[in-house]
């Protein structure tokens, strides 16, 4: 199924937004660029993205992107509701990203594109040297206000130190 990326939207709530006293329809782009080699997004079971897409990250396996030949998939299951995934696993995927962004394009998907998504693309932008507080900026900027709305996921990255090396 070919998708038109600019215009199809996932709308939803998001009851983690409600918990928080927020108002949690969203209305946003199946995909967003961030910045770079880095997109963010959700997923359309069965959706075609570009061949030129060179890595993607699924944190969401129930729904699959039809890739290009070149495009390379990891699926990790990982569920955004109350705690937060393992820290060492969060830590692997983020480098992970910032190689694959070297590389070409990189997308970091889950369901709709907000919190597990945002946790790991938020993660490798301070790995990369952002604040966390830009990092959240950026991701809320270029994707949308309800992007970690998932407070767990927000304060970890929020008050994110790197361990000395």
């Amino acid at each position: 199924m070919n998708t038109d990326f600019a215009s199809h939207r996932i709308e939803g709530y998001a009851r983690a937004a409600e918990e928080r006293g927020i108002d949690g329809s969203f209305s946003v782009p199946l995909i967003s660029h961030i910045e770079g080699n880095l997109w963010q997004g959700g997923c359309q079971p069965g959706a075609r993205l570009p061949d030129d897409f060179a890595f993607v990250l699924s944190l969401y396996p129930w729904g699959r992107y039809e890739l290009g030949p070149n495009t390379r998939r990891i699926e990790i299951e990982m569920y955004d509701a109350g705690r937060m995934p393992n820290i060492a696993q969060l830590h692997d995927l983020a480098a992970m990203v910032n190689a694959a962004k070297r590389e070409g394009k990189t997308l970091i998907h889950c369901q709709a594109g907000l919190n597990r998504s945002g946790l790991v693309a938020g993660l490798s932008l301070v790995l990369e040297g952002m604040a966390p507080s830009d990092a959240v900026r950026l991701l809320r900027e270029k994707r949308c206000d309800m992007v970690l709305c998932n407070a767990t996921f927000e304060n970890w990255l929020l008050n994110y130190q790197a361990v000395p090396a």
